[in-house]
C-alpha cells in the first residue's frame, strides 16, 4: 500500500469509525452505493469512512470532516433498501483532496501518523494506561456485562493506542466528542481523553445504583409501613380499640345533634348509609367522609348575639373613621331598624307564648274527644306555620360604593364590631367561574364548597357580617357567570335556601349580614346591582385627610416603623404638603404609604445615630421623599380666547382639564384630539352646532363656519369619556369664533343639547373638591344639580362662588369675560370701540 491513494468515500451519519474497530454499516443512498460498489470491484478493497459535520441528505466535500478512517470492506448484503455492509477500520487517514468520480466522492488520502512516547516505559504513561484499562474494566462491569468478556476482550489489545480506540468505538459518547479522539493523533493525550470519558461514565452508574437503592429502600419503607399499620389495625380490632371507628361514630354523634332541615337530614342519612356499606380505604369513602365532615362545620344553628346599643355602635363608628358622616348616618339607620325590629319580634313571640298558655288553661278541664279541637269542632292552628309574608321583612343587603381607600372595608369591620358579629371577607376581584360562588359537584375529583360556604365554615356562626369585596370586578368565561350565581346569594326571598353545589342540600343565609363593595358601580350587572341598596362613599377633602393622617395614619406608622412622638413630630404643613404634593388620590391609602416611607427614612438616621429625634416641617418633608410627585393642573392666570376651563373625575379624585379651540383655514372640518371618547366627541360636535345656529346672536361671523376647528383636550395620553364637558366645549368655541376671551377663574361641568338646555352630571363634589384644590373660585353647575351642594363640606362651600344655570346662554354670560345676560339677552362688550359700545343679541 502507498504512502497516498486514492479511494472511494463513504460519508457516516452520527457514526464514527475507529481503527482496530469492526462495525456494522448501513448504507442507502444512491452516490453511498456506487462507492461501495467502487471499492468491492477494487483488489485491496479499501474505503475512507469519514463522518459528516451535519446529518444531511446531500453530501459536499465541505460537509466531510477532512480525518477519517482507512477501512476494509467486509461481508456485504444486498437488499431492496440498499446495503448491509461490515467494515473493519485498518488506520487513520487525513483527506488531502475532494473529488467527484462517476457520481460519487473519493479521496486522495495520506495515513496519519500516531504520535507515540519516546519512552514506552515512561511512570506517568504507564500509570495512565492502567488506570484507563482498569476503569474501562470497572465500566464493563457496571454495565453488566460478564467479568471473562469484559477480561477476554481486554487481553486481546495491548497497544495502548489500539486500545483506546478499542474503547472510544464502544462508550455511549456524542458523534462530535468520537471524532475529536479520532482526530487526536497523541496516544497519552488520547488515552488521557478516553480515561476522562470513562471515568464519566462509572461517575454516572454509581449514581443512579445510588438512586435505585434509595428508591427500593423508600418502597420497602413504605411497604412495611403499610403492613405494620394493617396489623396494629387487626390488633385494634381484637382489642376493640378502633380509632377510626371512634371518629367515625363521633362524626356521626355530631350530625346528629345538628338541626338539619329535612332535605339535609335525608341527604345526610343517605351518605351514612353509603360509608357504612363500603370498605373505608375505597377513594369513594374518603370522599363521602371529607362531605360529612363539612356538614359537619357548617353552623347550622350556632349564632352570635347581637350588640345593637346604637350609642355604642357610634361611638365605634367615630372611632374608626374620621368624617363619612352620611356612611355613618345610614350604617346606625340600618342597626336602629334591626334593634326596633327585634324588639317587635320579641313582644310578638311572649304575647304568643301567652296566648298559647291561655288556651291551654280553658282547654285542660275538658276531657272529651275534642278536647284538642277549637269551639267549632275544627283543629286549632298550628303555632309557627302562618304565612311567610306575614313575616316581618328581612333587612337590606348594603353597597358600598367609592373610590379606593375611601375606607369601604373598613366601615364593614367595624360594622361587624359594633353588632358583636363574626366578619368574613372574600375578595371577588378577577373571579371567573361559577363554582368559585357555588362550588363544584362532588362528583368532580378534588371537588370543594365555593366561597359563601367556606366563608360561613370560617365564620362559624349563622348569622356573621359577609362582605363581598370587588363585586363590580367578576369576570365572565365559559365556565359561567359568578355574578349570576350571586344573584340567589344577595335575594332576601331567596338566600334561605341557598345549595351549594357541593353540599347539593339547602344553607340558610337569610340572617347573614351581606355587604358588598365596588369601586365602578356601572361595572356591577343590573339584576345584581337591583338587589342591592347603595352607600355612596365620596373622597375626602384634605382638611379631613389632614385628620385622618393626624388622628391615625401617622400614629400607625410611627409604631410600625419603632418610633414614637418624641423621636418623630410631623407638623400640619408638613401633612399638607405631603398630601398635594405626593399623593393624588380620592381616599388616603397612598398617603398612609409617604408617611410610612417618611417615618423609615427617619428611623434609619435614628438608628444610625446621625440623629436622635426630628421635626418634620414642609423643608423637611421635600428633603426626606425627594421632589414632588404630583403636578396637578393649577387655574389659569388670565383670560385666553378659545380657552375654557372644565372639570372632570376618576376614582382617584376630582381635578380640573382645559379645552382649547382654535381656527384655521380649510374646509369646514371639526377635529377633535387628546384621546375623546365618542360621547365627548358628540358634545363637541352639539357645541358646534349650536354655535353656528346662535351665530348671530354670539356674534360670529358666518365666514368663521367656513373654517376647520380644532378641539383639544390636554393630556393627550389619558382617555377621556362622559357628557359634562359640553359646556366647557361649548364656552371654548363660542370664544374661538367670536374672539372674546373666556374667563380663566371659573370652571364649569355640565351637558348640553342642541337647544341650549343644561342637563345634570355626576360626580359634583369630587369635581368642586378638585377645582378648589387648583385655585378656581367660582363654579358653573346645573341647575338641577342644586341638591349635590349639599354634600360639600362648609369651608368648602365658604371659599366658592357657584353659579347653577339651566340654559347654555346663562352659563355663557358666565364664563365669557365681559358678556352679561340681561332680560333674556346676551350682551357682549365691542372690542372695537374700547368697551365704550355694547351689542345686545338674543341668545336661545
Amino acid at each position: 500500500m502507498s504512502e497516498r491513494m486514492t479511494i472511494p468515500v463513504l460519508p457516516l451519519r452520527e457514526v464514527v469509525l475507529f481503527p482496530s474497530v469492526t462495525a456494522p454499516i448501513g448504507a442507502g443512498r444512491p452516490a453511498t452505493l456506487r462507492a461501495i460498489e467502487a471499492a468491492l470491484a477494487s483488489e485491496d478493497k479499501f474505503i475512507f469512512a469519514v463522518s459528516q459535520r451535519e446529518n444531511i441528505e446531500d453530501v459536499s466535500p465541505e460537509s466531510l470532516y477532512t480525518i477519517g478512517t482507512v477501512a476494509k470492506v467486509g461481508q456485504v448484503q444486498r437488499g431492496l433498501a440498499g446495503m448491509q455492509l461490515l467494515l473493519h477500520g485498518e488506520h487513520r487517514g487525513i483527506a488531502m483532496e475532494y473529488q467527484e468520480h462517476e457520481g460519487y466522492l473519493q479521496a486522495i488520502v495520506r495515513k496519519a501518523e500516531e504520535m507515540v512516547p519516546e519512552d514506552p516505559d515512561d511512570t506517568a504513561f504507564v500509570a495512565l494506561y492502567r488506570e484507563a484499562r482498569e476503569r474501562a474494566a470497572e465500566l464493563g462491569h457496571k454495565s453488566g456485562l460478564p467479568d471473562e468478556v469484559v477480561q477476554q476482550v481486554l487481553a486481546g489489545v495491548t497497544d495502548p493506542g489500539q486500545f483506546a480506540d478499542l474503547i472510544s468505538g464502544y462508550i455511549d459518547i456524542e458523534p462530535a466528542q468520537r471524532q475529536v479522539l479520532l482526530e487526536t493523533l497523541s496516544v497519552k493525550e488520547r488515552l488521557r481523553r478516553v480515561l476522562v470519558h470513562v471515568q464519566h461514565h462509572v461517575t454516572v452508574l454509581d449514581a443512579q445504583e445510588d438512586i435505585k437503592s434509595q428508591v427500593q429502600e423508600e418502597l420497602g419503607e413504605r411497604q412495611r409501613e403499610m403492613i405494620l399499620r394493617e396489623q396494629l389495625k387487626t390488633i385494634k380490632q381484637e382489642l376493640g380499640e378502633d380509632d377510626e371507628a371512634d371518629e367515625f361514630e363521633e362524626l356521626r354523634r355530631t350530625l346528629s345533634e345538628l338541626p338539619l332541615g329535612e332535605n339535609a337530614r335525608k341527604e345526610v342519612d343517605r351518605e351514612l348509609g353509603r360509608i357504612s356499606r363500603i370498605s373505608r380505604e375505597s377513594m369513594e369513602s374518603q370522599v363521602i367522609r371529607t362531605f360529612l365532615e363539612n356538614v359537619a362545620e357548617l353552623p347550622w344553628g350556632t349564632r352570635s348575639e347581637d350588640h345593637l346599643d346604637l350609642a355604642q355602635a357610634e361611638a365605634i363608628l367615630d372611632e374608626d373613621h374620621y368624617a363619612l358622616q352620611d356612611v355613618k348616618d345610614r350604617v346606625l339607620e340600618f342597626l336602629a331598624v334591626r334593634q326596633l325590629r327585634n324588639e317587635s319580634e320579641a313582644r310578638e313571640a311572649e304575647a304568643s307564648a301567652e296566648a298559647a298558655a291561655a288556651r291551654s288553661e280553658e282547654s285542660a278541664p275538658k276531657e272529651s274527644a275534642g278536647d284538642e279541637a277549637g269551639e267549632d269542632g275544627s283543629p286549632p292552628p298550628p303555632v309557627g306555620t302562618g304565612n311567610e309574608d306575614d313575616k316581618a321583612p328581612k333587612g337590606p343587603i348594603l353597597l358600598f360604593v367609592g373610590p379606593p381607600g375611601v375606607g369601604k372595608t373598613s366601615v364593614a369591620k367595624s360594622i361587624a364590631r359594633a353588632m358583636g358579629r363574626e366578619y368574613v371577607r372574600i375578595s371577588l376581584g378577577g373571579a371567573r367561574d361559577e363554582a368559585d360562588i357555588r362550588g363544584h359537584r362532588r362528583t368532580y375529583v378534588g371537588a370543594m364548597p365555593g366561597r359563601i360556604i367556606a366563608g360561613m365554615k370560617q365564620a362559624g356562626t349563622k348569622n356573621p357580617v359577609f362582605l363581598l369585596d370587588e363585586v363590580d370586578k367578576l369576570g365572565v368565561s365559559f365556565q359561567g357567570d359568578p355574578a349570576s350565581a350571586l344573584l340567589e346569594v344577595l335575594d332576601p326571598a331567596q338566600n334561605d335556601s341557598f345549595t351549594d353545589h357541593y353540599l347539593g342540600v339547602p344553607f340558610d343565609l337569610s340572617e347573614v349580614l351581606f355587604i358588598a363593595t365596588a369601586n365602578f358601580i356601572e361595572n356591577i350587572p343590573g339584576p345584581l346591582l337591583d338587589r342591592m341598596e347603595v352607600v355612596e362613599f365620596s373622597g375626602y377633602t384634605d382638611r379631613e385627610k389632614l385628620h385622618i393622617a393626624r388622628r391615625y395614619l401617622l400614629p400607625r406608622q410611627l409604631i410600625e416603623n419603632g418610633l414614637d412622638r418624641e423621636r418623630l413630630t410631623v407638623t400640619d404643613e408638613a401633612i399638607a404638603e405631603s398630601i398635594a404634593a405626593y399623593t393624588r388620590e380620592a381616599g388616603v391609602r397612598q398617603l398612609e404609604r409617604e408617611l410610612g416611607k417618611l417615618a423609615r427614612k427617619v428611623a434609619r438616621r435614628i438608628a444610625s445615630d446621625e440623629i436622635t429625634s426630628m421635626s418634620v416641617d414642609v423643608e423637611g418633608v421635600r428633603d426626606i421623599l425627594g421632589r414632588p410627585k404630583v403636578h396637578p393642573e393649577h387655574a389659569a392666570e388670565h383670560d385666553q380666547v378659545g380657552v375654557a376651563t372644565g372639570m372632570y373625575y376618576t376614582p382617584a379624585g376630582g381635578d380640573i382639564m382645559f379645552v382649547e379651540a382654535s381656527t384655521m383655514r380649510g374646509k369646514s372640518d371639526l377635529v377633535l384630539t387628546g384621546q375623546l371618547g365618542d360621547i365627548m366627541k358628540e358634545s363637541a360636535r352639539a357645541a358646534l352646532t349650536y354655535a353656528r345656529t346662535h351665530a348671530a346672536a354670539l356674534q360670529i361671523d358666518e365666514e368663521m363656519f367656513e373654517r376647520d376647528i380644532h378641539i383639544h383636550v390636554p393630556a393627550g395620553a389619558v382617555p377621556k369619556e362622559g357628557p359634562s364637558a359640553g359646556i366647557a366645549m361649548a364656552t371654548a368655541v363660542v370664544s374661538a369664533l367670536s374672539g372674546f376671551p373666556a374667563r380663566h377663574d371659573i370652571a364649569m361641568t355640565g351637558e348640553i343639547t342642541l337647544r341650549g338646555r343644561v342637563l345634570p352630571i355626576g360626580g359634583v363634589k369630587e369635581k368642586i373638591l378638585g377645582a378648589v384644590r387648583a385655585g378656581i373660585t367660582s363654579v358653573v353647575l346645573p341647575k338641577e344639580n342644586e341638591a349635590d351642594l349639599e354634600d360639600l363640606p362648609s369651608e368648602v362651600l365658604d371659599t366658592l362662588e357657584i353659579h347653577l344655570v339651566e340654559e347654555l346662554g346663562e352659563a355663557l354670560a358666565l364664563t365669557m369675560r365681559g358678556a352679561t345676560l340681561h332680560e333674556g339677552r346676551l350682551l357682549f362688550a365691542d372690542e372695537q370701540t374700547d368697551g365704550a359700545g355694547m351689542s345686545a343679541r338674543l341668545v336661545g
